[in-house]
């Protein structure tokens, strides 16, 4: 039986995978600093996107996406600022925030799922 971190890897490669696919270029996997952490950032074109990934077996415990509560949307723009600040992204950079939910093996992505985090 698979660990949590085990099955959470997997579905963030899986993620990476599917938006790469759909013309996203991941720049970064499991961003962390002692804020918290980012499961991936990519470019889509020119914009810098800071993606969370959520994974649900089942629907039994509600839609994936869910989990992106606003305590962790607070939690990743803080760390998303900070990722900004370490490699001296300009104030002008385009970014996005985007969740990956998958529940079993569907994959849906919201493009700009809280785009009030830059202020």
């Amino acid at each position: 039986m698979q660990n949590r971190r085990q099955i959470g890897t997997e579905e963030e490669a899986l993620a990476a995978e599917f938006l790469e696919g759909r013309g996203y270029r991941i720049v970064e996997r499991n961003f962390r600093c002692r804020l918290g952490e980012i499961d991936l950032i990519a470019r889509d074109g020119s914009v810098l996107v800071f993606i969370e990934v959520k994974y649900r077996k089942t629907g039994a415990y509600g839609d994936p996406a869910e989990a992106v509560d606003y305590r962790k949307q607070q939690k990743i723009c803080k760390t998303a600022d900070y990722y900004r600040m370490l490699r001296r992204i300009p104030d002008n950079q385009s970014c996005r925030f985007d969740v990956v939910a998958i529940r079993g093996r569907k994959i849906r992505v919201i493009r700009n799922a809280f785009p009030y985090c830059f202020y």
